[in-house]
Formats: C-alpha cells, sequence, structure tokens
C-alpha cells in the first residue's frame, strides 16, 4: 500500500480559495489516489507553529494571502525566481525534511499568455500597483523587449513600480490612473487591481484592442473584458493564471510530469459556476 501525501493551501482568509477544487481533481485524473489536499485557515502569527508541526506525509504547501511574505524566513532556500519579488506561493518539502520556496505565479502568468500565443510583445500597460503587479513585472521581463507603462493612483505607489522595475531589468514608464484609458491602446495590457476598479474602462476599449491579462476570476467576465473580448481582442483571465500556477505547484509537489491542466480548468470553471 502505497503512503498517503498531503499537501494543503494556507492563508486567511481561504474559504474562497479554489486550490483545492484545482488539485484534487489533478489527482482524480491521474489517478494519484494516495494524494489529499486541503485548505487551513492560518494567518501570519500561526504560520511558524503550523509549519513546524507538520510531519514526513506533507510533500507541499500553497500559500496565499498575507503569508507569501511571512514564509521566507522559515524556508531552507528560495528560488531566484521567488526571491526577484520577495513572494513564496509554494513550498515543497523534500525527503531530507528541507524547506524550498518558489513562485509559480510568474511562470504561471507566462504560460498562460504562451498558451493564447503571446510570446514577445514590444510594449505594456501594467493597471495597478500592489502585490500582483510586482509579479506581472517579472513576468514582462521575459516578454516584453520595451518600456512596461505604470498606471498608479500615488507617488508611493509610482515609486515602488520603479523599485521593482530596477529589480526586475523592467524600463518602467509611470502614468497616473487619471489616464489608463491611454493604456488600452498598449499591444500587452495587464489588469491587477481588485474588482470593479476597471469598471470604468470599459467606453474606452480601443477598435482593434491587442490583448489583455486581467487577473481577476470572479466576477467573470469584468465590464473591462467583456468589452474587450466584444471588440476582437485577445483575453486572458484570473483562471487560466490561476490554474496554470497550479499545474507547476502540482509538478513539484508530486513529481509528475502528464499535465492535469485540463482537468484543473475543468474543475475550476465548475467550482465557479
Amino acid at each position: 500500500m502505497s503512503t498517503s501525501r498531503r499537501a494543503a493551501v494556507l492563508g486567511s482568509p481561504i474559504a474562497h480559495s479554489l486550490s483545492p477544487a484545482l488539485h484534487r481533481a489533478a489527482y482524480a485524473e491521474l489517478g494519484l489516489e494516495n494524494w489529499s489536499y486541503e485548505r487551513f485557515d492560518v494567518g501570519e502569527a500561526a504560520l511558524p507553529g503550523f509549519v513546524e508541526g507538520l510531519d514526513s506525509s506533507w510533500a507541499g504547501l500553497s500559500l496565499t494571502m498575507p503569508l507569501k511574505r511571512a514564509i521566507i524566513p522559515l524556508l531552507d532556500s528560495v528560488s531566484d525566481t521567488a526571491a526577484s519579488v520577495e513572494a513564496v506561493n509554494t513550498v515543497v518539502f523534500t525527503e531530507d525534511g528541507r524547506r524550498l520556496g518558489d513562485n509559480t505565479d510568474i511562470p504561471g502568468m507566462v504560460a498562460a499568455l504562451h498558451e493564447r500565443g503571446v510570446e514577445k510583445v514590444e510594449s505594456a500597460a501594467v493597471l495597478g500597483a500592489g502585490a500582483t503587479a510586482s509579479s506581472a513585472l517579472a513576468a514582462l521581463s521575459v516578454i516584453c523587449t520595451g518600456p512596461v507603462t505604470a498606471y498608479v493612483r500615488s507617488a508611493a505607489r509610482a515609486d515602488e513600480m520603479r523599485g521593482w522595475g530596477e529589480r526586475l531589468g523592467v524600463d518602467v514608464r509611470i502614468a497616473d490612473w487619471a489616464a489608463a484609458a491611454e493604456a488600452l491602446r498598449a499591444p500587452l495590457v495587464i489588469a491587477t487591481t481588485p474588482a470593479g476598479t476597471t469598471d470604468t474602462l470599459a467606453d474606452a476599449v480601443p477598435s482593434a484592442p491587442g490583448t489583455l491579462f486581467d487577473v481577476l476570476y470572479e466576477p467573470w467576465p469584468t465590464a473591462l473584458a467583456a468589452r474587450w473580448s466584444a471588440a476582437g481582442g485577445s483575453v486572458v483571465g484570473g483562471l487560466d493564471l490561476l490554474v496554470h500556477q497550479a499545474v507547476l505547484q502540482f509538478e513539484q509537489f508530486t513529481g509528475e510530469r502528464r499535465s492535469p491542466l485540463a482537468a484543473m480548468r475543468r474543475a475550476g470553471r465548475m467550482a465557479l459556476g
């Protein structure tokens, strides 16, 4: 009888997480009957104790807010990708007891764009300047050969984005949020803002839009994504990102090389109704 293996997603709040549905679908699709995946509501204060209490049956953890930075001091090593944005969303436990941190959001973004045929762009725009925006810049360091214009609301956010650009080797230009409609003319637009923030931009979608990557998955489609698609533009959504980053986590946790991408995407769509 094979030994049971465990994985889970941690964060607070966590009840909304689609990760259990995605990972369990992958296990079912590939016949990994001894694998389980759960969710635990864990805040920053409780994180060290939770991690210390895990036994050898644990293969890995998925991390969401507010734990992506808090986990770093508890790890034995962190990948260059995760270090570049100071955020870990994946922890793998090795057979010899080490804890390895990685970030699958960034290659997940790249993979989601590649799936839609976006390999390289000459310029891009980022709407917003929160935590997801730094991952977007890291992905653009791979995809974008020219400047990236970040549309932000404050001088502090502008400084943050300039700092991430310098760190990631991206030529970041800053524009005020009041001019965000201009962003929609870029060949690639990545919207990293909370639900409802970009709704007012829907009327400004150009007649021949490029590619929109809207990281939201609920509600979906956003007003901007719906108008973009109606105008003939290519749209990449938050579920695409979620699924691609989850596939990469699954591969690291299990060592499997058979891709559960289609099964995970079906499970995500079902979970969202």
